[in-house]
């Protein structure tokens, strides 16, 4: 007999399928068998519960959209029709061939034509209204500390690899490489000889290398509330002498502001010394490089072809989308909100959204209940988080309205001379100018994060909202024909994991209003920081794939997690039909998936969550339900000590 003791996310390779009792290994005793049949699509880096239910979703949509375009139905609402047009000029790839780089020579010219750093400073602020990168650039958020209003927010640009980790290492040598012919190849296909595309894109990495070794790596990004670092005008300005910023920021939104958000400090401190006239040639490679990537999806075959190798290099993704997907795809990411409305109105049903919300009024119960028994929160903290609770806004299947910008999307067809990448770079104009106007708009707590036809859930902090696009909403996470248990195994812990969020890491140091307002007693919060770093450090350097899992960059989504199912646990066994069997085996197979090895690294690389099966693992381990219901013993692979099971809320 094989002795096992302590094992975290169980014993044996959870991405190899091979059957496991669930004392040994809860996720593949359900999963062992899907794993050994289930095929990842050619043209996806992975499938699994979350990716069959997308995949399924697409399918419908594209049938739809193709009897849209073809006139064998009519859309009703009138931004869903320009979706359609801009998914007809999408499709139409003799048209894009036949164009080649034509439609982006206009904007190309921009780039090429910035003669100095002098010239940078003057055409700055037209730059960054048309859709280009800078290296020093802002945006309008919500005001973390006053959440009915807006403010300007700086964070320094991103990097080409998925993280800043993994510059200096083989995997990311080899990435950039990949990265850097391919950006040539591009460039020479845009109408640049040899010498100067190579030209270009030396600089571009050696910029590239400079800001690797400044900007947030994603576990740092991971702390929410540590992007919120207030700067008075004067104060900021004083990181600037070559940059002319007070200029960029008033040509953006007419007047420099009082005060501004720095979201990442470190940038901030080296801005001078990465923004000169020095730098200008890598800083105009950097800005061409970058461009040069994003409108591949926007032009021809042929620079479509070239512009997969970085995405497959990166996520092992075998076959580039068919071009009728990749029509949909873009024209969804566009209109996102319409599509998402449309699949609502059409594919969810009333009966679901009662049950839905009956569930998630029951889940706020028992959560409420919980934080009343609590033994380690004081009464006074107890009364505020049961406040924060009772104000958290709950939205289900879609919005009643589409929000007003997609009105403003007007696609101009071929026959009127439009092309696809000019519709798709006059949305981009209209979507930054909207965001730049929120500054002195108050905020909208009704729009969505998300749109109907995501597959997805969310907690946003400063709405203290929780969202649940009708997507989810289907098996195995729910269905009204499935138990009770097994339905709170599924979408009644993703509810409770989406409450459990506003009690996380960074969820906690929000009030009821959004606001980012520390309500905790301080023994009451010393005592959390010191559970969330015990869940830190159960997930910390556990083994997935080739690579392992950062515990300080998952915690937030972990913390959500423990508290999703423990919470599930409780709902169920409260109905007359509870079966915690079926809820763990259920919470076991919407975690299952089959991935890509580059994939799997890359997510270990960028992810906020732990890989789906040791969610499903780990977290089981942590429910003492789970060894009662399966009679877990020490010597089993699933066993972990008593004391070393992380329980929070």
């Amino acid at each position: 007999m094989t002795h096992y003791m302590n094992v975290r996310g169980g014993a044996g390779d959870i991405t190899v399928p091979e059957t496991k009792s669930p004392k040994d290994n809860l996720y593949l005793s359900v999963n062992a068998e899907w794993l050994k049949t289930a095929e990842i699509p050619g043209d996806k880096p992975a499938t699994g519960s979350f990716n069959k239910i997308a995949e399924d979703v697409e399918k419908t949509l594209m049938a739809d959209f193709e009897d849209f375009a073809s006139g064998k139905k009519e859309p009703k609402a009138k931004e869903l029709k320009e979706a359609i047009k801009l998914y007809q000029l999408a499709l139409d790839f003799d048209k894009r061939n036949a164009e080649g780089a034509e439609p982006i020579q206009e904007d190309l010219a921009k780039l090429t034509n910035l003669k100095d750093f002098a010239d940078l400073n003057q055409q700055a602020g037209q730059l960054s209204k048309t859709g280009f990168s800078l290296p020093i650039d802002f945006g309008v958020n919500i005001d973390m500390k006053d959440t009915k209003h807006h403010i300007l927010f700086h964070s320094g640009p991103g990097v080409f690899l998925p993280d800043t980790t993994q510059y200096g290492t083989e995997q990311g040598d080899q990435l950039l490489a990949v990265y850097k012919d391919q950006s040539e190849k591009l460039l020479q296909l845009a109408g640049f000889d040899n010498p100067t595309a190579k030209a270009y894109v030396k600089d571009a990495l050696a910029f590239d290398e400079k800001l690797s070794k400044v900007v947030k790596s994603n576990e740092e990004w991971a702390d929410r509330p540590a992007v919120y670092n207030p700067y008075s005008a004067a104060d900021f300005k004083k990181h600037f002498k070559s940059f002319d910023v007070e200029g960029l920021i008033t040509e953006l939104v007419g007047h420099m502001p009082e005060r501004l958000i720095e979201a990442e400090p470190r940038f901030l401190e080296h801005a001078e010394s990465l923004v000169n006239p020095d730098n200008f040639d890598e800083i105009k490679g950097w800005m061409m490089i970058t461009y040069i990537n994003s409108v591949v999806g926007s032009l021809s075959q042929e620079f479509r072809e070239t512009g997969f190798a970085y995405n497959q290099a990166l996520t092992g993704v075998k076959e580039m989308a068919r071009p009728q997907k990749h029509a949909y795809h873009l024209a969804n990411s566009r209109f996102a909100e319409p599509v998402g409305n449309y699949y609502g109105e059409t594919y969810f049903g009333d009966d679901a959204k009662q049950d839905v919300t009956r569930m998630v009024e029951k889940m706020v119960q028992i959560y409420k209940n919980r934080i009343q028994a609590n033994d380690w929160l004081s009464d006074e903290t107890k009364e505020k988080a049961i406040v924060k609770l009772e104000k958290i806004a709950v939205k289900i299947g879609y919005p009643d309205k589409i929000e007003d910008i997609y009105s403003k999307f007007h696609v101009t067809p071929a026959e009127q001379g439009g092309t696809l990448y000019g519709n798709l770079s006059a949305m981009s104009r209209i979507s930054i100018q909207e965001n730049l106007d929120k500054l002195t708009k108050e905020v909208d707590r009704s729009e969505w994060a998300m749109p109907g036809n995501l597959v997805n859930a969310c907690y946003d902090p400063s709405r203290n909202d929780i969202t649940f696009p009708a997507a989810i909403l289907q098996k195995p996470f729910y269905d009204l024909h499935q138990s009770s248990s097994a339905n709170y195994g599924g979408i009644g812990a993703v509810i409770a994991h989406e409450i459990s969020h506003a009690f996380d890491n960074n969820g906690a140091q929000f009030d009821e209003y959004g606001n980012m307002n520390n309500w905790w007693q301080d023994q009451d919060f010393t005592e959390f920081k010191k559970r969330t770093q015990d869940m830190i450090d159960l997930f910390d350097g556990v083994e997935y794939g080739d690579g392992k899992i950062n515990g300080k960059q998952v915690v937030s989504e972990n913390v959500a997690d423990a508290g999703g199912l423990s919470n599930a646990i409780e709902a169920a066994k409260s109905e007359p039909d509870a079966d915690l069997k079926a809820l763990f085996e259920n919470w076991a197979r919407v975690w299952s998936q089959k991935a890509e090895k580059a994939y799997m690294q890359m997510l270990l690389a960028v992810d906020v969550h732990a890989p789906g099966p040791m969610r499903a693992n780990v977290q089981a381990q942590n429910m003492n339900e789970f060894y009662e219901v399966f009679d877990v013993k020490e010597d089993d692979g699933m066993y972990l000590e008593p004391e070393k099971r992380v329980n929070i809320w």
